[in-house]
């Protein structure tokens, strides 16, 4: 546990204020995609259905639409970002590992998907590590305990 917390106080003092508008912009973008799964259930189910996953499928379909919806939300408003991160972890990593890596791998359409899921990905993975940052709710909190 020193060890997370030697990583979040190096990151705290570490984090430019740049980053801020890209952890913006990344929830912004994961509320936009949770809105379109939720607006096009169909073609979610469709991607979910090549996974095989039998029963599974309506409430996989849920939790990545509602993961991203509320995830997306918080992200942007830099509330929870860690754990808001760690929740999106799974599913971009199934989105990169198996829903774009098929026999249409090569193919430009899903291409476009495949570069924007490790996009992702790897952003919320920096955000794992550098956290809310200075334009955010829980540094609000952080610095006035008492609001």
């Amino acid at each position: 546990m020193d060890t997370l917390h030697q990583i979040e106080h190096w990151a705290d003092r570490h984090h430019p204020r740049w980053i801020d508008f890209v952890r913006i912009s990344l929830g912004l973008f994961i509320l936009y995609k949770g809105i379109l799964f939720i607006s096009d259930t169909e073609a979610l189910m469709n991607l979910i259905g090549e996974m095989d996953l039998g029963f599974f499928h309506m409430a996989l379909a849920h939790y990545v639409a509602f993961a991203h919806i509320v995830g997306g939300m918080l992200i942007a408003m830099g509330l929870l970002t860690r754990l808001a991160v760690t929740v999106q972890l799974p599913i971009l990593i199934g989105a990169v590992f198996f829903v774009n890596m098929d026999s249409k791998f090569l193919t430009v359409t899903n291409n476009v998907e495949f570069v924007l899921s490790l996009m992702v990905l790897v952003l919320l993975l920096v955000f794992l590590v550098f956290g809310s940052g200075k334009f955010s709710i829980d540094d609000y909190m952080k610095n006035h305990p008492t609001a």
